[in-house]
């Protein structure tokens, strides 16, 4: 638990993934070992005992035989038939045994044909390959990667996942940020496939301000439901991500305080008011304002307590403060009012007390909470987190397990 913030949903902001060798390389080793498995698991063949069956398997040279033949795509003489105008009828059950004449031979132009059976297969490693061999026949292209995505529009479910993570692993997706912005927002397309297009827009580097009108005005709309919330989260990730390079969260964190006001959902509203708790950027004397009278209006607990935390990051903290007295004589919550209490001290520090001395003498049971805070800053501390680390109990009120069912 952080010292200072408050139960979150259960997709926070992923953090960046450690180096890993290459997807390609992982997969056709990691189906390398089943393969070597699968042939143990099957057996001898029942002419194992024949000599030329023993030399042939020593010297790694292919058996003899129609089965084995047709397996493994070859003439009756043994050797490779040439380059096929079809796909091929990979085997199902030891799919493995056909990637390496897949991996030479595929093209982006004949990928959804020949990966079908192999994508049946249902083989977790194989869709890993194919996903990392997608992402590299796309490479940078963006008219690959926009080919492929035209595919997801007609592709099942299973093969809509594979597409879309290829053209996610690529390094073309950056390109993409208008056509997924019109596809998520395409009302002909059912909602959970425009779900997933805007889920990818959270990759992006930024997003330009005609893209985040249209975002905004859906993620309020009653209507977007699991796809408002999605896109709710893809505006407040690229907030953080360009924040970070430019120190600019304005015109995200604008459109996120009108979702946080605007919409009919609880749970849209309760994360689009967290996520400037991730990105922590200071809020102005106008963004302060839009978050007092949120405040001073929003029915639900839980979303008043994400209001206190973003307050926190206001700018003018003698005005902050001032909000806190106001919002705290009015709450009836005593979980809201455990909020604006602790978070009066990360606002201020230890210009915070007399505003909390308050507090407790109008909430009696706030007076052990003051005396903690106030023994701990006469001791010299004055880092908020070394102050919360320090108290006897961080959740002596049992709040900080409460979040929108």
């Amino acid at each position: 638990m952080t010292p200072d913030s408050l139960q979150r949903p259960a997709s926070p902001p992923e953090s960046a993934p450690a180096r890993r060798p290459p997807k390609l390389a992982i997969a056709l080793g990691a189906l390398a070992l089943l393969a070597a498995v699968a042939l143990i698991a099957r057996g001898a063949p029942e002419d194992s005992g024949k000599p030329e069956s023993s030399q042939a398997a020593a010297s790694g040279a292919p058996p003899s035989g129609p089965a084995h033949a047709k397996a493994a795509g070859s003439t009756g003489h043994g050797e490779p038939e040439r380059a096929r105008e079809k796909a091929p009828r990979f085997n199902g059950t030891t799919c493995w045994e056909n990637l390496e004449e897949f991996n030479d031979k595929v093209t982006l132009a004949t990928f959804r044909e020949w990966a079908a059976p192999l994508l049946a297969s249902k083989d977790p490693l194989v869709r890993d390959y194919l996903i990392a061999r997608l992402a590299e026949l796309i490479g940078d292209d963006e008219g690959h990667a926009q080919e492929v995505l035209a595919w997801t529009r007609e592709a099942s479910p299973a093969e809509f996942k594979l597409l879309i993570a290829g053209i996610r692993e690529s390094k073309a997706l950056s390109k993409l940020s208008s056509q997924l912005t019109s596809l998520g927002l395409d009302e002909r397309i059912d909602v959970g496939r425009r779900a997933g297009y805007l889920d990818e827009l959270q990759r992006m580097p930024r997003l330009e301000q005609a893209a985040l009108d249209k975002l905004s005005a859906f993620a309020k709309d009653p209507a977007a439901g699991e796809a408002g919330w999605v896109t709710t989260r893809a505006i407040g990730r690229v907030m953080q991500e360009d924040y970070k390079k430019t120190g600019n969260a304005k015109p995200y964190l604008d459109k996120l305080l009108t979702i946080g006001t605007e919409s009919t959902d609880e749970h849209i509203r309760y994360l689009a008011l967290e996520m400037e708790m991730h990105a922590e950027a200071p809020l102005d004397a106008k963004s302060t304002e839009r978050l007092a009278k949120i405040l001073a209006t929003e029915g639900s607990e839980e979303v008043r307590q994400v209001v206190a935390h973003d307050l926190s990051l206001a700018e003018d903290k003698t005005k902050v403060l001032e909000i806190y007295a106001k919002a705290f004589e009015v709450e009836k919550d005593i979980c809201v009012r455990w909020a604006l209490f602790r978070f009066a001290a990360r606002a201020a520090g230890k210009d915070a007390l007399p505003v909390m001395a308050n507090m407790a003498m109008t909430d009696p049971r706030f007076q052990r909470n003051y005396q903690d805070f106030e023994r701990l800053y006469a001791s010299g501390i004055v880092d908020f987190d070394r102050i919360w680390f320090g108290l006897p109990d961080d959740n002596p009120h049992g709040c900080l397990d409460r979040h929108p069912d």
